[in-house]
């Protein structure tokens, strides 16, 4: 009997152990949301969460914060991406369009100038650089490089399509996208 009860008492501490550090992990997501988020990003909480990795590379992590962590895409919103290698800032501009091209966008001249805006502002990224988007309440996109503003593109077509790339069902990662939106 005693042991019975010992080993009972055992299981429940660690029960207890266990579905304290999940509210704990979800408190502490929830409290490291950017500054830089959360002055345009009301009550921004951590939507989900993956890493996009590209055959066996990681590429990024990426974290999707929306208000009270509840996604909607007329409401603001922001994407950030951790980066876990090296990449030519005017290729990640160059991909962007190509995925916005796989969404059905074809107005090539449209996309060049959007490709121009990126370019001009997407540095070369190094393993640990940081870039976010964030979807504002008036549907422009602001860009942030390790938390510092690069630039705002206020075009509220290029803010559908840029974010569309990964939240968009017609995205080319649907993985990735149901791990950021939770579904």
């Amino acid at each position: 009997m005693y042991m019975f009860q010992r080993r009972y008492t055992t299981f429940n501490i660690v029960i207890a152990l266990g579905i304290s550090l999940l509210v704990l992990s979800k408190n502490v997501l929830a409290q490291s949301v950017p500054d830089y988020v959360t002055k345009q990003v009301p009550e921004a909480q951590v939507v989900g969460n993956a890493m996009f990795t590209y055959m066996f590379w990681d590429v990024y992590d990426a974290t999707l914060y929306a208000p009270k962590g509840q996604w909607q895409s007329d409401a603001p919103f922001a994407l950030k991406l951790d980066y876990q290698r090296s990449l030519d800032g005017k290729k990640i501009a160059q991909r962007s369009v190509d995925e916005m091209r796989k969404q059905g966008i074809s107005d090539e001249a449209m996309l060049s100038e959007w490709r121009d805006k990126m370019a001009s502002l997407f540095p070369d990224v190094e393993d640990g650089d940081v870039i976010t988007g964030v979807a504002t309440s008036n549907r422009a996109s602001e860009f942030y490089i390790n938390g510092e503003l690069a630039g705002t593109i206020e075009d509220t077509n290029f803010t559908q399509s840029f974010f569309d790339i990964w939240l968009s069902e017609k995205t080319s990662e649907p993985k990735l996208r149901k791990a950021l939106l939770q579904k």
